[in-house]
């Protein structure tokens, strides 16, 4: 979740409801900052209109999204203080907080005003998650992982060459969505499991002789693509995905609304015997 701020002094027009979101989807359509435009307008949302109201309060936008009862994958938050005309108000968004504004991802807005100060809140609701196909989504982390592997590349300080393709394991993938689920069911993040089992302790309970393994983890992203290129992101994991050692690889991901971060992911690698 993002919180975002800027202060500005213009015109002498307080934003109508349906007026404001209107601009902001022309600038929306229109793209921004390099992005192309969003095809999907924001919905108008009450509960993010509430949530907005608990911003104002001083809450911050996790706490101000569970009290509004809005269950979100991703939110971002925008203040702006002023008296602003609608448009003013969809350049600035334009201008100044492109990302939000562009992401087609994002479906609803609300937002609350007080004097001059207006809160906006911006989020992908659980509904709109399009991960229904399980075995389709960790064919697409394989896909991707391996599209990865192909080139050489640094992972931080460490170089490596490219690497050959992984092989799709199905125990590798009961162990990793084995994992994601309790993450989600016990709302931690940590690869030691909520029991204290270990990534290589799970590995072996599906039955699977291995001489060396790794995990990866992810939560809160909701797309493969953002996955993968968050774990090439990061050294340690991009190392682990890039090791000549590994020739087998599974993943599974988890779904729970009423936790942190929503969406855990869990992908590990195996050498077997």
């Amino acid at each position: 979740m993002k919180v975002l701020f800027i202060a500005l002094l213009l015109g002498m027009v307080t934003p109508g409801r349906a007026d404001v979101i209107r601009e902001i989807n022309e600038a929306r359509a229109e793209g921004c900052g390099g992005h192309a435009g969003a095809k999907t307008p924001l919905r108008a949302s009450a509960m993010l209109g509430r949530a907005a109201q608990y911003l104002q309060s001083g809450r911050n936008l996790r706490e101000a999204m569970d009290l509004a009862g809005y269950h979100g994958i991703k939110s971002s938050s925008v203040h702006m203080s002023g008296w602003l005309t609608d448009g003013a108000v969809a350049r600035i968004f334009s201008r100044n907080f492109c990302g939000p504004l562009s992401d087609p991802q994002m479906a609803e807005i609300g937002f609350y005003r007080k004097n001059r100060d207006i809160w906006f809140v911006l989020a992908q609701p659980f509904s709109s998650l399009s991960l229904k196909n399980a075995t389709a989504v960790n064919l697409r982390v394989l896909e991707l992982t391996n599209a990865a592997r192909s080139q050489a590349r640094r992972c931080g300080r460490e170089s490596f060459a490219a690497a050959s393709p992984l092989r799709f394991s199905v125990p590798l993938s009961h162990a990793a969505f084995a994992h994601s689920r309790d993450m989600a069911k016990h709302d931690y993040f940590e690869h030691e499991g909520y029991d204290g089992s270990s990534p290589a302790q799970r590995v072996t309970e599906q039955g699977y002789r291995w001489r060396v393994t790794g995990e990866n983890l992810a939560a809160g992203v909701t797309t493969p693509e953002e996955a993968v290129q968050g774990w090439l992101r990061s050294p340690h994991h991009c190392a682990n995905l890039m090791d000549p050692r590994f020739t087998q690889m599974g993943a599974g991901f988890a779904i729970e609304p009423a936790s942190k971060m929503g969406v855990y992911w869990t992908q590990v690698f195996a050498l077997p015997r």
